[in-house]
């Protein structure tokens, strides 16, 4: 368990360093929407090949299918809570964060944190961590914290406060990964698939409502070149 936290911990550090290149560096929104494009592309490769083929294994296609459809539908709905309570502009670079909630932004961090810490706790409990899912935790995160910190830089937030907000959502992140790790049966390789399955869902939903629209925004037609490079790297790596 104590293994599974350390990755959840590592994957979710990349919004923190996120946060020091918005505020000691001030990134152009070009370099953050790259970032972005090619963290989308990573992840999408880490579901198709790792979690959604490993799915496949152990559960009928319907049963897996449902469960992606189900996880979508409740990140979506989580999403669209926290969006009507001031969080809805949490990754926006230009500072549109200062009419929001800071309640709200937080359980929007942690809300998008949560499936992809949790899934590589997974990886953990089935004999070892995903490379490729590491590195597209990170590379979503990454943006992650330099466009919002970004904005919140430009709405007023000291660095301080923006940093103990990443603390506290890599924090969530960690104990995420180590309930992934916990609270699956290792011999019920049946359940795993299921929650497989949902996570595979809800990081989808996640990539389509919050980095693939910000990355567009800026890159224009460039965004779909750079996510499928992404996913050729994540294709090598699950190959490696």
């Amino acid at each position: 368990m104590a293994e599974a936290f350390g990755w959840g911990a590592l994957g979710a550090a990349a919004l923190l360093a996120g946060a020091l290149i918005a505020y000691l560096l001030s990134p152009t929104e070009q370099v953050i929407a790259v970032v972005m494009a090619l963290g989308t592309g990573l992840l999408i490769g880490s579901i198709s090949f790792e979690l959604v083929d490993d799915a496949l294994e152990h559960q009928a296609v319907v049963w897996v299918a449902a469960m992606v459809l189900v996880g979508s539908l409740v990140f979506t709905a989580g999403d669209w809570l926290i969006a009507r309570r001031g969080g809805g502009e949490r990754k926006d670079a230009a500072g549109a964060q200062a009419d929001g909630s800071p309640l709200a932004i937080v359980l929007g961090s942690v809300l998008d944190g949560i499936p992809e810490s949790f899934v590589l706790g997974l990886t953990v409990l089935q004999g070892g961590v995903s490379v490729s899912l590491l590195a597209g935790v990170a590379l979503s995160n990454l943006p992650e914290g330099m466009s919002s910190s970004s904005g919140l830089k430009a709405a007023g937030w000291p660095r301080g406060r923006v940093l103990g907000m990443w603390a506290a959502v890599v924090l969530v992140s960690a104990l995420a990964a180590a309930a992934g790790y916990a609270l699956l049966d290792p011999a019920s390789g049946r359940t795993g698939a299921l929650v497989q399955a949902f996570a595979g869902g809800a990081l989808l939903a996640m990539l389509a409502d919050t980095l693939l629209p910000e990355a567009y925004a800026v890159e224009g037609v460039l965004t779909g070149p750079l996510v499928v490079v992404g996913f050729a790297v994540s294709l090598a790596l699950s190959a490696a």
